[in-house]
């Protein structure tokens, strides 16, 4: 019986965790979706970063590639305060160096 009361109470303690955690990013103005797809956009960010210090090794279709991965990052970045990415600022930064200068290398071709 006393089994059955301590997995009842921690069930009750997950479930308030997650309604609090839920809370806390409505009270900053995100949605629940947005906040998902900023933490999977930080990975990606990570990605991208590597495959940036080897820029100058990229084909023309991982460079298109490269594009579209970055829009999907700054997309996601945009969407939650800066509070949050603060930490990743250098990397953003770097990304989105690389992104121009990719777009202006293909629009100067066209």
């Amino acid at each position: 019986m006393e089994i059955l009361e301590i997995i009842c109470l921690l069930i009750v303690l997950i479930i308030v965790l997650i309604v609090f955690a839920v809370m806390q990013i409505k009270s900053a103005g995100m949605n629940i979706k947005d906040f998902f797809d900023f933490i999977q956009a930080n990975e990606l960010l990570d990605n991208l970063y590597d495959v940036s210090k080897k820029y100058d090794k990229l084909t023309q279709n991982q460079q298109i590639v490269f594009l579209i991965e970055a829009e999907k990052v700054f997309s996601a970045f945009d969407k939650v305060p800066d509070v949050l990415w603060e930490e990743e600022y250098q990397k953003y930064s770097k990304i989105l160096d690389i992104y121009r200068e990719i777009k202006m290398v293909r629009w100067n071709e066209k």
